[in-house]
């Protein structure tokens, strides 16, 4: 997959045209993502909070950016759901997913453990649980989502479109996908 070349400074958590649609009756507005300076401290206090694993089901991400390879690192949640586990973009297409999806691949670390997973994005029926569990335990973006906690499960399907889910396959600890000598053999 390209990357549109959309840098965090730019992406302002509107990602399509459907996004600024009128929302859907019995749904509240959801609040879009507008980083900016006090957004990036709160990030780099919680990248070192993960780090030390001080933060419950939190991991610090590291995508290779598409346009410069620099690795980018992000806090985020990993949702268990069925036996699996998920990655969910609660501000909608923002940096971290288009790295992700140019890559097909992202770095999972949580103080001593770190670990590369492949990536499948899901959509619909797939991503709707896994939205509602993520607002379950994601207190804190709760509010950038139309679905409330105790909405039903067809609430988070109806905005699948706009919070990105991706499902994590471990990838052989030998792999160097990630590395900073960039991707290893095909």
């Amino acid at each position: 997959m390209e990357c549109r070349g959309i840098s965090w400074w730019q992406s302002d958590g509107v990602t399509d045209a459907s996004d600024t649609d009128a929302t859907p009756a019995g749904l509240r507005p959801r609040q879009s993502y507008r980083p900016g300076r006090w957004r990036r401290l709160e990030n780099a206090v919680m990248s070192a909070l993960v780090s030390a694993g001080l933060v419950p089901h939190s991991y610090l991400l590291t995508t290779q950016g598409c346009r410069t390879g620099r690795a980018r690192k992000n806090p985020v949640l990993v949702v268990e759901h069925d036996g699996r586990r998920w990655l969910v973009a609660p501000y909608g297409a923002v940096s971290w997913v288009h790295n992700a999806r140019a890559a097909g691949q992202v770095r999972l670390a949580r103080r001593p453990d770190t670990r590369d997973y492949a990536i499948r994005e899901v959509d619909g029926p797939e991503a709707g649980p896994v939205l509602q569990q993520y607002v379950q335990i994601a207190s804190a973006t709760r509010q950038h989502f139309q679905a409330d906690q105790n909405d039903p499960v067809e609430s988070f399907i109806a905005e699948a479109g706009q919070h990105p889910v991706f499902e994590l396959t471990p990838i052989d600890p030998d792999s160097r996908l990630l590395s900073p000598e960039g991707p290893g053999p095909k």
